[in-house]
């Protein structure tokens, strides 16, 4: 049941009016004067001196119209959108934020300019130019590069025009190989609807629904989420708007009243009601979120949506009305803007760079509001919300009197003392009621989730906030509020990031499509509840009854037990909503026959799609439902590494075998393979023994299509097949000090089957815990851990602590990890016992690791001792990766700035200046190494992109065809000794003493003699 603050179904409905984004390409092709905003040529008239003497004060640099960061959570110093430059020069952001992405829709803006043909014809105009100021210069030229893309030649030459735009169009996208023009317009049409016009389709949903509702006289049969948002919408909605009036009162001072007219109403309606839910779906799982938190999300969507509702109004096509005064005659708006665009046009001959600036100055009405601005304008909203979302549970047959009509939200305030502190902070949390909590994990399909994947190649990377998407916000680098890190990335020179730009248009460019038979399968198990091939039960587990007793031992125990009920119902509920949205995004694209993810970096250049739910990145839900658009013929070679595949994503020790050995595997199963391929539920279910089930039963489902044919080679397979890097981070730590020991350890030579380090390890920690076990009890208290882990070390144990290990795993996390590994299995039932088997075991593990990789241990050390000297004089540490990606690292200890909210008052983080020198030290070395696995990453994908092939990575995992797969082992090998034949510490330690000249640093570790040559050769070193 809903209900509103109203009556369910009002009688007289008269909703707010929506004008519909008009479609960019409807205003690109006719050059009618009229079409552009006369006010704002009126406007650069005004702003254009008639003086041409040079300004002498400078112009603030100004952010391009949709500059804020895509993460909600970035807090600095300074507020959130200050701008980078210095007041001797200023980046002319403005010019290039405003028109180059109105120049992506609206290549013919300006008529009656001058256009060039070509950047080079721009690039003489500069170099004729008589001014001695080279930065001047250097900004003349990127706005005459701009103009040659939006200006219109005057010159009735009709081909000529065309090839313009089409040059400068493939700048920066591109068509699919294979795709018609028309069908990539289409689809472009349609990416860009899906990006402008999200928030408002569902408003408009909901006001088509409740018209209906009215006529009918009848309350629609709608998914849970959908019948509480309609039942929100309508109060909500008006009470935006009745908020709106007061704001308009000049009277008024509440300090969100100058953001409250940008939007329509219905549209802050849907985008608040949808981001507060999401918020509480992807949440710790209690149905709560911090207020501050949730302020500044709503605040941030509703910018960015009247960001492009108001770019999209400016470039929207007037109708022929428009420009006619009703007796017939041509409004004199259109010769007033003729003369306006000829002075515009003759300030830019001239090259008079400080009236241009000063003109696109006064044209950025649209500032960026601030963190500031966003909390208070999300809090406002989710207060709305709360004062008129109501829910009313389901009917009780023997209840008396009202029905128990209650708010959906409630707003409290909660005390967190942390551990080992006497300190306690109090914060305000949004709480949704538990029959809304109920209905989230499974009703996920119906959110609006506006970065979805692109149905067209993304934009080429060409600047930090160039490239991507085509009107969503797109940033080249996930900053959260590292302001320094930030600077970098925009200082540096577009030709020393050329690298990383071309490496993320490659991994961007791989197109996917969704695995419509897994999908299915996914689809028949969660709809029964889950529970197998690792889904989440759909039902939460029972809460213990207290015990008729007043045995203080045995209440203790069952309070242990509630709290470890309430906390694994918590986990579930938080697991399901992540598969609902997982799911709503695949069942969203499974019709497309092809989508892509735009990619960008954290700031150790590490690669990660921007999309966040379903992606190749994700868990083996994500990466069964994923292939790759193209298939390619499987071949000889193919076929072999599809049986090694299928091997290693079994798993279950199988993966260790040599490649001879997984071919065996998978050859002894064919049986099994084809029952998994032809009756995955009703048969033997052999693939759901895999470690990696949805993506075995993908490849039971092509293996069984070609072994079944005439011809197995010439199956088509769309299969990614994986090769992985052994435990990468000690690899790279080897090639780093040229460690003999440490290369046979992790498979930097060849050997006749893979060296498992895992296996190693684990091997040394059941040596140190027989031992321990052969104790007497009552002197060494670690032989009854002992005893009781002895018998459940295993590679699987350890792995993940090994793994993270050379990034900086503390003695906790292999703790929690080491815990969650034998909660898994059961092999502990009572709680107490398992929190201290797991420190013992964690304990084990780390003395393991230090006597195995001493090599490596004294890389870290050297890593951290530099960074402790550098942060010492409260600087950051900071490099430059291999591939010329300026790294700073983030670390500085955060102040607190109050704001006064219509809610309460909340609490935004911000950087101060001083250098957490602790964190600098410890995160130094895992963050470096992580640098250089990226550098490594990004190399291998732009040499397999200009091979003709399909490349994908997760880090330390590269994917590709089949038929493929010996290609690519190649070009990575190759690529890893083309980067570790450069002096990489060498150049680091030179880099530090330039930056820090009067600093001591020490000397180099030594190094081992390890020939990277062996590499090439290594069979084994990604498998």
């Amino acid at each position: 049941m809903l209900c509103s603050a109203k009556t369910l179904i009002p009688s007289q409905l008269n909703p707010l009016p929506i004008q519909p984004h008009p479609n960019p390409f409807n205003s690109i092709s006719s050059p009618n004067p009229s079409q552009i905003s006369a006010q704002m040529y009126r406007t650069l008239a005004r702003t254009i001196p008639r003086s041409t003497k040079t300004l002498s004060s400078s112009i603030p640099q100004l952010s391009n119209f949709m500059g804020f960061p895509q993460n909600p959570s970035s807090s600095h110093k300074n507020p959130i959108f200050t701008l980078i430059g210095n007041p001797q020069k200023v980046e002319f952001s403005t010019f290039d934020g405003i028109l180059k992405p109105l120049a992506r829709e609206v290549p013919r803006f300006f008529t009656g300019t001058r256009s060039f043909a070509s950047v080079a014809e721009a690039e003489v105009e500069v170099e004729a130019a008589s001014s001695t100021d080279a930065d001047e210069a250097a900004e003349i030229q990127e706005i005459l590069e701009e103009l040659s893309k939006v200006q219109v030649s005057t010159s009735n030459n009709a081909a000529s025009e065309n090839t313009n735009r089409k040059r400068n169009f493939e700048k920066t996208q591109h068509r699919p190989l294979g795709m018609g023009t028309g069908k990539y317009a289409i689809l472009r049409r349609r990416q860009i609807k899906i990006e402008t016009e999200a928030w408002e389709q569902a408003a408009k949903e909901y006001k088509e629904l409740l018209a209906d509702m009215c006529e009918r006289k009848l309350a629609p049969n709608l998914p849970y989420v959908k019948s509480l948002f309609l039942g929100w919408f309508e109060p909500f909605r008006d009470a935006i708007l009745k908020e709106r009036k007061i704001c308009e009162d000049p009277k008024c001072k509440a300090s969100h009243r100058a953001y409250f007219n940008k939007l329509p109403a219905d549209m802050m309606a849907v985008i608040t009601m949808h981001k507060l839910m999401s918020l509480l779906m992807t949440g710790v799982g209690d149905g709560s979120v911090r207020v501050v938190q949730a302020a500044c999300h709503v605040g941030e969507a509703i910018e960015q949506e009247v960001r492009i509702h108001r770019f999209l109004e400016k470039t929207k096509k007037k109708p022929a009305k428009a420009s006619d005064n009703g007796d017939g005659e041509v409004d004199s708006s259109a010769k007033e803007q003729e003369i306006i665009r000829k002075k515009v046009t003759n300030l830019m001959k001239m090259h008079k760079l400080h009236q241009v600036r000063k003109i696109v100055k006064g044209q950025d009405d649209c500032r960026p509001w601030g963190q500031e601005a966003q909390a208070k304008v999300g809090s406002r909203l989710i207060e709305l919300l709360m004062d008129t979302a109501y829910i009313q549970p389901p009917v009780d047959q023997k209840a008396e009197g009202p029905p128990d009509i209650r708010p959906a939200f409630r707003h409290s305030l909660r005390t967190v003392t942390k551990e080992h502190h006497k300190m306690s902070r109090r914060y305000g949390v949004i709480e949704c009621d538990p029959i809304v909590r109920q209905g989230l994990d499974r009703t996920a399909r119906h959110m609006v989730i506006p970065y979805v994947p692109m149905l067209v190649p993304p934009i080429n990377w060409t600047g930090y906030d160039k490239g991507g998407h085509l009107f969503l916000p797109s940033y080249v680098m996930r900053i959260h509020g590292a302001r320094q890190q930030r600077e970098a990335v925009k200082r540096a020179p577009k030709k020393q990031l050329q690298a990383v730009f071309e490496a993320l248009d490659a991994v961007g460019s791989t197109r996917w499509r969704i695995n419509k038979r897994v999908l299915s399968i996914v689809d028949r198990i969660w709809s029964s509840g889950g529970r197998l091939a690792d889904l989440v039960d759909r039902d939460d587990i029972p809460l213990p009854e207290k015990p008729d007793t007043e045995d203080e031992s045995k209440i203790k125990k069952w309070k242990w037990k509630l709290r470890s009920a309430k906390k694994e119902n918590s986990e579930r509920h938080s697991q399901r909503c992540d598969v609902e949205l997982k799911l709503a995004v695949a069942r969203k694209m499974k019709d497309e026959e092809g989508f892509y993810y735009p990619h960008n970096l954290d700031f150790r250049g590490r690669a990660y799609p921007m999309h966040p739910y379903l992606n190749h990145l994700g868990s083996d839900l994500c990466r069964g439902v994923l292939e790759f658009a193209e298939g390619r013929p499987l071949g000889k070679s193919g076929l072999r590494w599809l049986k090694i595949h299928l091997a290693g994503l079994y798993g279950g020790g199988v993966d260790k075998l040599s490649y001879d050995g997984r071919i065996a595997f998978t050859e002894n199963h064919v049986e099994d393979i084809f029952d998994s391929a032809d009756r995955p539920l009703e048969g033997r279910r052999w693939w759901l023994g895999a470690e990696d089930p949805f993506q075995c039963l993908a490849v039971c489902i092509n293996l069984a299509e070609a072994l079944r044919s005439s011809s197995p080679e010439t199956t088509i397979s769309h299969v990614p097949v994986h090769q992985d890097g052994s435990c990468n981070g000690l690899q790279h730590y080897a090639a780093l000090g040229r460690d003999q020991l440490g290369a046979v350890a992790v498979n930097l030579v060849t050997g006749e089957k893979p060296a498992d380090v895992y296996s190693g390890i684990a091997a040394r920690v059941l040596d140190i815990m027989q031992q321990d076990a052969a104790k007497d009890p009552a002197k060494e208290p670690d032989a009854l851990r002992a005893k009781l882990l002895v018998d459940h070390v295993d590679r699987k144990l350890v792995k993940q602590t090994v793994m993270t290990s050379v990034y900086g795993v503390t003695y906790v996390g292999a703790r929690e990890q080491i815990k969650r590994r034998l909660k898994e299995r059961g092999a502990i039932a009572d709680e107490a016992e398992l929190f201290s088997a797991s420190c013992y075991a964690a304990k084990t593990t780390l003395i393991a690791l230090e006597q195995m990789f001493q090599a490596a241990r004294n890389i870290m050390n050297w890593l951290g001792d530099c960074a402790k000297i550098i942060a010492s004089e409260n600087q950051p540490v900071r490099w430059t990766t291999p591939l010329g990606l300026p790294v700073v690292q983030p670390y500085r200890k955060l102040g607190r700035h109050l704001i006064k909210t219509s809610l309460q008052v909340l609490t935004l983080q911000r950087e101060t200046d001083k250098v957490l020198v602790k964190r600098q030290r410890t995160a130094f070395p895992p963050n470096f190494v992580h640098s250089l696995d990226s550098s490594h990453m990004m190399m291998t994908a732009v040499a397999c992109k200009r091979a003709g092939l399909n490349f994908a990575g997760v880090h330390d995992s590269y994917w590709t065809h089949a038929c493929d797969v010996d290609q690519m082992n190649i070009i990575l090998r190759e690529k890893f000794v083309e980067l570790y034949e450069t002096p990489i510490l060498e150049n680091l330690l030179e880099s530090f003493q330039k930056s820090f000249p009067t600093l001591n640093f020490p000397p180099l570790p030594e190094r081992g003699d390890f020939n990277l040559k062996d590499v090439i050769d290594s069979t084994y070193f990604f498998n």
